[in-house]
């Protein structure tokens, strides 16, 4: 399914995949990129995090998440992917506009459907992270699909799947657009990875924090969830949370035709479920400083809250094909800290620093709550564990807003220009009023906070 074929490569258009059948016949020519002005470029004088709306709220009722990824191995061309939500965990469209400045212009947005009728159920995508190729310059970006028969979210967990995509120039055509399927005989559509049967179990790419990187050797590493199987085959969550699932790593390396991946699936990585009720969730990569990889993974105690919320941490010193047992992540000096069910991110800087953005709270949380305060906080590249005294806070609960607010789903990146961290964020709830379910409102913009590197 992966591997390199005799035919000519067929280059999707941006307008055809934004259409509702990624499959559909379309134009290949670039489309007109006529900019609109935007926010203009902020300052940067002193040490203050900055905050601004990058995307506003479309209507009441609804949230943005926002991402933004450079396109080019060099330069200033980024692609903003946004997302429009109504109800947990179901994308009801994602729009994508491009610039050629650095965020300070950009095109007008062009709206992806992400649902759409099948006779099976209702077809539901999610698009995930952008990451480019340093040598070749490709870009790729992943997304998730599924066919939900009720469409009830729960559902994905036995049917989400994952593609991907290629562009040769940045995103304005791309020249594959596939299923990730396993290298070898046994595997397909339907036995995508093994573990995964369509119809049984799932994989996943977590959010759009957990984001692909590129070894020096050319490997493409791509962080993921697994759903597991019970003994009929099908999806089993055995520590009795809202959802259960393993961590696991794609190692991608490009077939004979140079635009095809070839996929390697790696040791699962697994924890007992009675001391992380929903397994490992969302996990994030980094390279330390002797080579072997870093990843920083999702924990709960979803249902238990006598447990300890942590988040967890593992190691691979075989470039992502096994992995130690996941233990609780640390500060430096062995002392443990409190992280809610929430995604993260691990962000390397061209300076060879390592930081980690994420949510710590002072006390124990019960699952998925508080997502307050988000920190950021530097790792030590020898150890991989975290630097106590450089973790400060990003953002926060105000004392006049509801406590159901939740700062999660970043996305961060470097700026090539200043160096900074830019971090994508939504405050999800912030319309809220009271701290009660029943006053809960999903209007909420997406944020961009400008992070200087200390």
């Amino acid at each position: 399914m992966n591997a390199s074929s005799d035919q000519p490569p067929r280059l999707y258009g941006r307008r055809e995949f934004i259409g509702t059948s990624l499959r559909a016949a379309g134009a290949t020519t670039l489309l007109g990129r006529k900019l609109m002005a935007g926010t203009p470029a902020p300052s940067f004088a002193g040490g203050r995090i900055r905050r601004e709306i990058f995307i506003p709220s479309p209507r009441p009722g609804a949230s943005v998440l926002a991402s933004t990824f450079y396109t080019r191995p060099t330069g200033l061309d980024l692609l903003s992917i946004q997302e429009v939500f109504t109800r947990s965990d179901t994308v009801d469209t994602a729009e994508f506009r491009y610039s050629n400045d650095n965020g300070r212009t950009w095109t007008k947005g062009e709206t992806s459907p992400t649902f759409g009728v099948r006779p099976a159920g209702k077809l539901r995508r999610g698009m995930r992270a952008c990451v480019v190729d340093p040598t070749s310059g490709r870009l790729l970006h992943f997304y998730l699909e599924a066919i939900l028969p009720t469409d009830d979210p729960i559902e994905g967990f036995r049917e989400w799947v994952v593609h991907y995509r290629v562009s040769e120039d940045g995103g304005m055509t791309w020249c594959v657009d596939d299923e990730v399927i396993q290298d070898g005989a046994e595997f397909g559509a339907d036995h995508p990875i093994a573990g995964v049967r369509r119809g049984h179990t799932c994989f996943m790419i977590g959010d759009t924090s957990s984001q692909p990187i590129f070894l020096a050797d050319g490997t493409l590493l791509v962080p993921i969830v697994i759903s597991p199987a019970g003994p009929d085959g099908n999806y089993l969550n055995p520590g009795g949370g809202y959802t259960y699932c393993n961590a696991a790593v794609l190692r991608g390396r490009w077939g004979a035709d140079g635009r095809h991946m070839v996929w390697e699936l790696s040791q699962l990585i697994s924890v007992d479920p009675n001391l992380s009720t929903r397994g490992m969730d969302e996990p994030t990569l980094a390279v330390l400083a002797d080579g072997r990889i870093l990843i920083v993974l999702r924990g709960s105690n979803d249902r238990r809250p006598q447990l300890p919320g942590r988040r967890w941490v593992a190691y691979s010193a075989d470039q992502g094909r096994t992995w130690t047992t996941p233990a609780p992540w640390t500060y430096t000096d062995g002392e443990s800290f409190f992280s809610p069910a929430s995604s993260s991110q691990l962000v390397t800087h061209s300076s060879g620093r390592l930081f980690w953005l994420g949510n710590i709270t002072p006390a124990n949380p019960d699952g998925n709550r508080p997502r307050y305060p988000f920190v950021i906080g530097e790792v030590d590249r020898r150890t991989g564990l975290l630097e106590k005294q450089s973790v400060r806070s990003v953002e926060d609960r105000h004392p006049d807003e509801s406590a159901l607010i939740a700062f999660a789903s970043g996305s961060s990146r470097e700026d090539r220009e200043t160096g900074e961290i830019v971090l994508n964020l939504t405050r999800w709830g912030e319309s809220s009023k009271g701290d009660d379910w029943s006053g809960y409102n999903w209007t909420a913009n997406a944020y961009l906070y400008r992070i200087p590197v200390l």
